[in-house]
């Protein structure tokens, strides 16, 4: 048996060895000790945010490129800097609008940092101090090993008394980005070498190839599978359908394991989807303006044509795939996710055989960003059927990726 150690001696070991690690860590990652970090009982953080993916032939996230189309964002907020792969970057999820509100009675800095499992941060604002990987050693695909990436605000001043003005374009009216500020949140400030940037949340989206929740598939007899892949129950799934001017929603509780939801009837409208949405959002913990500054901000691409499964993300699972660290710690955390799942559905695979055959540029417009991937899972699903008349003019996924 080895002799022991004197208590002074081991407890002088001991703090070697601690230091010896803090050491390493530190040479890894941001300084997020660098305040205190003792819990802020005065301190509240609510966020809310989405994944957006598409259901492929299996019913899992199928990769798509979630970027092509139209931004959305006004023209102050940050992004990637290595723009010539952004609209060819691949992934199975969009994660989009993520905002962090902060709620402080007095002026408090703190520190933030969220990591994104398989993911690259591609936009952000208020400017952050930090974003990994950076884009000059980005090669353009998530597929490569690249790690984990990550976004680190290191100095984000709270100030509840605060009358700044926040960065708005006159262009940029009807643009859906300003609905987030409408909450009670706490102002918050930024200082970067050019000025100060203020606004009412820290806001970031990005692109990921993790696995989401849930997988969707059609039975034969026209019933959609939903199936909860995970084992935290899934707390709400809702089926939506919109064709046209007709609108329709079933809506499930909580999801543990699988459950069959049959065509909803079109004769629902937006506004009591709405209406059932925020109170969901609203029994998940967000602030009622919280909720809905969330759905404003969807509420033109949430309930376009075609079908989808919304879902709330189970918050185990959004804490492991956007791990966040705040300092000081907040009394509270409130994160809610909706999952976007979206589906094609017999009524979706007919009207783009449709619409295809009649050369109908206007139907096809309505599925946006989301034709090349429905046309994967049609041409995946009926190679053979692809050689009858009006499929065989079915465009290649570079083509569709191209036009639109």
């Amino acid at each position: 048996m080895k002799p022991s150690l004197p208590i002074p001696l081991r407890r002088s070991r001991i703090l070697l060895v601690v230091l010896g690690l803090l050491t390493l860590a530190g040479a890894h990652q941001p300084l997020l000790c660098a305040q205190t970090p003792a819990d802020d009982p005065s301190l509240t953080v609510h966020e809310w945010g989405t994944f957006t993916s598409i259901a492929g032939t299996d019913g899992l996230a199928a990769e798509w490129l979630p970027l092509t189309g139209s931004t959305d964002l006004p023209g102050f907020v940050e992004h990637f800097r290595n723009t010539g792969f952004k609209g060819g970057l691949r992934g199975t999820v969009r994660m989009e609008t993520p905002v962090l509100y902060f709620y402080s009675p007095r002026d408090l800095t703190v520190s933030v940092q969220v990591a994104f499992a398989k993911g690259l941060i591609t936009e952000w604002y208020p400017r952050a101090s930090q974003v990994k990987p950076e884009a000059a050693v980005y090669d353009a695909s998530l597929y490569q090993k690249h790690g984990d990436g990550s976004i680190f605000w290191d100095s984000v001043k709270l100030e509840p008394g605060s009358n700044a003005v926040f960065p708005r374009e006159t262009r940029d009216n009807g643009n859906h980005y300003y609905a987030a500020r409408e909450t009670g949140a706490t102002p918050l400030r930024v200082k970067t070498p050019a000025s100060d940037q203020h606004e009412k949340f820290l806001f970031y989206r990005g692109v990921s190839v993790f696995s989401v929740p849930l997988s969707a598939t059609f039975a034969a007899d026209g019933k959609l599978r939903v199936k909860n892949l995970t084992k935290a129950e899934v707390p709400n799934v809702i089926l939506f359908e919109r064709r046209g001017e007709k609108v329709g929603y079933r809506i499930s509780g909580g999801l543990q394991d699988e459950v069959a939801l049959g065509p909803p009837e079109l004769t629902a409208t937006v506004d009591s989807l709405y209406g059932d949405l925020e109170e969901i959002l609203v029994a998940r913990s967000l602030f009622r303006d919280e909720a809905h500054a969330m759905l404003e901000t969807w509420r033109n691409s949430w309930f376009e044509e075609g079908s989808r499964v919304f879902y709330i993300v189970p918050p185990g699972f959004v804490d492991s795939i956007l791990p966040l660290s705040i300092h000081p710690a907040p009394a509270q955390t409130v994160r809610v996710f909706v999952g976007r799942l979206e589906v094609v559905s017999p009524a979706t695979e007919k009207a783009v055989r449709t619409a295809l055959a009649k050369h109908d540029e206007v139907t096809l417009g309505k599925y946006s960003r989301f034709l090349e991937p429905i046309l994967a899972v049609i041409k995946a699903k009926s190679a053979a059927q692809a050689r009858q008349p009006g499929l065989t003019s079915l465009p290649s996924v570079a083509e569709v990726a191209q036009t639109h």
